[in-house]
């Protein structure tokens, strides 16, 4: 089902699962070819969109379903390549209660839609709540932050999940305090939030950011209840009731719990470690250890101690695939390349200081809400010529080592 927010969207999502047909929600954004590879790479039967239902395959090509499967939800993991989990009905009835109980969202909120309903963080956070317990769902017509306050000054949201990207695009926008004034519950998850935006949403509309944290094999993970980890920039928080989490060696950890898809346990791609307060720490991922003048390293490393730099909001540090390929990173900040080069000498061994620095004023999102780690790629691994430093010169500056 290709839709955007609203109220078609759940007629449709209800009216396939009340006929016994399965939903799979899909980004209408994406092009239409790339709609049509991930149906027949899932085996569907169609492509749900403008209305009516585009037929792919004949219905004994498509294939045969679980007993118990109510949804499969879309996801591009860390491949890049469309890939479909399969969620049962007391899976997600599991992941909606426990982010109801650990964020206190109740039957009477009203949650503000800025993110796609059919992520994996819009599922459990606004669809799975409206169906347990009648909490409301308001669709923006827009994501701008001028319309977002509009229509939460004309609906008097509740509880706002956001990702990053808005939560700092409010943050600038010079909206007034009491355009936010209902919300009570403000909710930063997808990506990365750097403290420095909680701070300075906190400061625009007077609510602190809750960081949560989870993927789509897992559902919600860990929630700061409080705000005071995402306000610190130290954690994503402790992790929500009916969530149990073990670590192995080298910061590996795997979750297991009622929400948890599959066998109900499940490693993330990321490493982490619990803190003195019963918080869960993210390190960086673990697919991302290269090998740096003979020496083995992890990019998180680079990464944190670019951000431990004051004015650094984020960072990104990347290696090709080739054997002579550099260490490279990208920034988000208002420094020079150069500055932050410097400051970088007090905090790495010399081997350890990328190559390529490339200063950013923001990092590209994805639709998610997420960094778009490929764009950064793509950035870092551009050649240096005279048409792409024209190009760095309207918001990006990149620095070579003298």
């Amino acid at each position: 089902m290709s839709l955007p927010n609203g109220a078609e969207w759940f007629q449709v999502f209800l009216g396939l699962m009340a006929v016994g047909a399965v939903p799979v929600p899909i980004d209408p954004s994406e092009p239409d070819l790339a709609q049509a590879a991930a149906a027949r790479s899932l085996r569907a039967s169609g492509i749900w969109r403008e209305g009516r239902l585009h037929l792919l395959s004949p219905p004994s090509h498509a294939r045969r379903l679980p007993k118990d499967e109510c949804l499969v939800k879309l996801t591009s993991g860390s491949s890049g390549e469309p890939k479909g989990l399969s969620a049962t009905h007391n899976q997600m009835e599991a992941d909606g209660r426990q982010i109801c109980a650990a964020m206190g969202i109740l039957p009477g909120d009203s949650n503000l839609a800025a993110i796609p309903l059919g992520y994996s963080y819009g599922l459990g956070n606004l669809v799975v709540p409206l169906i347990l317990q009648g909490s409301r769902v308001i669709c923006l017509s827009g994501i701008l932050p001028h319309a977002i306050a509009a229509e939460a000054q004309r609906f008097r949201p509740t509880v706002f999940p956001a990702v990053p990207p808005i939560l700092k695009a409010l943050a600038g926008s010079g909206i007034p305090r009491r355009a936010l004034a209902s919300v009570r519950l403000v909710i930063s998850a997808g990506s990365r939030l750097a403290p420095e935006i909680a701070r300075s949403f906190a400061d625009t509309f007077g609510i602190r950011v809750h960081g949560f944290y989870g993927t789509s094999e897992t559902g919600g993970i860990s929630f700061d209840a409080s705000g005071d980890a995402t306000f610190e920039g130290r954690s994503v928080g402790p992790p929500m009731g009916g969530v149990r989490i073990a670590f192995r060696p080298g910061g590996r950890f795997s979750v297991a719990g009622p929400a948890v898809l599959g066998e109900g346990r499940f490693s993330p791609p990321d490493r982490a470690v619990m803190n003195g307060l019963g918080e869960l720490v993210l390190l960086g991922r673990t697919d991302r250890v290269v090998k740096l003048a003979g020496r083995r390293v992890q990019l998180a490393e680079i990464e944190a101690a670019l951000r431990s730099i004051q004015g650094v909001r984020d960072a990104f540090a990347h290696v090709g695939r080739g054997v002579d390929s550099p260490l490279c990173a990208a920034v988000a900040t208002e420094l020079a390349s150069s500055e932050v080069r410097r400051l970088l000498r007090s905090r790495l061994a010399p081997w350890k200081i990328p190559s390529r620095i490339a200063a950013l004023r923001e990092f590209p999102a994805s639709a998610r809400g997420k960094t778009d780690a490929r764009r950064l790629r793509q950035i870092l691994s551009a050649p240096l010529t005279v048409a792409s430093i024209s190009t760095f010169s309207s918001g990006r500056q990149i620095s070579a080592p003298r």
